[in-house]
């Protein structure tokens, strides 16, 4: 499964995958950033309502459109995150940039 997006005014709502892997990771590295810059958004959350594993390069991914968006004076969120995935924003140091909700 790939990621689904759905643009709302500024925001740009991500849904991630079972697996957010390097291959997963490069598209929507790419497409996230067209989206952003075509769409003016002011807002990304990232809903990891169907993911249940995340690699290195999706926390990287996800730091990259942090900093991307910090640029610009946006914001990033994160929500729906199942125990396996608040672990590994724990250990990451990604909760401590990302606001969780």
């Amino acid at each position: 499964m790939e990621c689904e997006y759905q643009i709302k005014g500024t925001t740009l709502r991500i849904f991630l995958p079972q697996e957010l892997d390097h291959h997963v990771s490069a598209r929507l590295r790419e497409e996230a950033d067209l989206m952003v810059e075509t769409h003016f958004i002011r807002t990304i959350i990232f809903d990891f309502s169907g993911t249940d594993w995340m690699d290195s390069s999706g926390i990287g991914v996800v730091i990259g459109r942090c900093k991307h968006m910090g640029y610009s004076g946006g914001e990033v969120s994160a929500e729906h995150l199942n125990e396996r995935i608040q672990k590994i924003f724990v250990v990451s140091g990604l909760h401590k940039i990302i606001k969780v909700t």
